[in-house]
């Protein structure tokens, strides 16, 4: 414990995808010398089990389920270090990339706390490359977009304009995307994207249970259901998604069976 409110800190540690052997090397340190972790669902048991009971507390949020307020969250954070304590709030993938990260930032500097951000692996990236699905590729793809399926609530529309991502080209990787898949899939068509562009469906990238769907724009929602993929998941719009086919049965990452479900309900 930190002897002085001087002394308190906050660091915003993102825990990469899931896999403990990803997270950094001053992550892995950092949560060995706080006082104090707040921790999110997203890290996943083997990491979460790294850090001792008594200095874990769970601020996470499930989707549809029990959550604790973005406030409450803020507010603990700023409590715990004017009390002078070393506090880790650790995040699923990168703390900046749809990790709120930026909006906990803010408020520890409005409220005078210093911090330091310690990045992560992000899932956006990670999660397709363990799939064997590269985000770019010289043949394929030169440029990589991405994107929250779960935006704010509260918002009167949404910022995301499907219909100019489709225009783009390259690859489309949406978070927090499993619920929204027909919504966002069929504006995607609607705007003029073929329904053969592959997709695929990264489930628990990493993580011991971790699956892997595959489709087409035209089918995947038909995949998911009949897979039941459940979030946390990723999807990867592009035709980098078909690069999984020549690559899935060398891949050594995760311990996914991997099942190919392209002819399904094709167009």
């Amino acid at each position: 414990m930190a002897e002085s409110d001087a002394d308190g800190v906050v660091y915003l540690v993102g825990s990469g995808p899931g896999d403990p052997d990803l997270l950094t090397v001053k992550a892995h340190r950092l949560l060995t010398e706080a006082d104090v972790v707040l921790h999110d669902k997203l890290p996943g048991p083997e990491i979460l089990g790294l850090i001792p009971d008594e200095k874990r507390e769970d601020v996470g949020k499930r989707a549809g389920g029990d959550r604790t307020s973005q406030e409450y969250t803020n507010d603990r954070l700023v409590e715990l270090a004017h009390e002078g304590n070393v506090v880790v709030r650790l995040k699923g993938g990168d703390p900046f990339v749809f990790g709120r990260g930026g909006e906990e930032a803010e408020h520890l500097a409005a409220n005078d706390v210093p911090f330091e951000v310690v990045p992560g692996v992000t899932s956006a990236v990670a999660g397709p490359a363990v799939a064997g699905i590269p985000v770019t590729h010289r043949d394929h793809a030169s440029s990589v977009t991405f994107v929250t399926g779960h935006e704010d609530p509260t918002k009167e529309e949404s910022a995301v304009d499907w219909h100019a991502l489709a225009a783009t080209g390259g690859t489309l990787v949406v978070l927090m995307g499993v619920g929204k898949l027909p919504d966002y899939t069929a504006e995607l068509r609607e705007a003029g994207m073929s329904g053969e562009t592959p997709v695929a469906l990264v489930e628990r990238a990493t993580w011991p249970d971790q699956r892997v769907a595959t489709g087409t724009l035209a089918d995947i929602v038909e995949v998911r259901d009949r897979e039941d993929i459940s979030p946390p998941a990723i999807t990867v719009v592009g035709d980098v998604a078909a690069t999984r086919e020549t690559l899935a049965a060398f891949l050594r990452n995760g311990t996914d069976e991997a099942f190919d479900a392209t002819e399904v309900g094709e167009e």
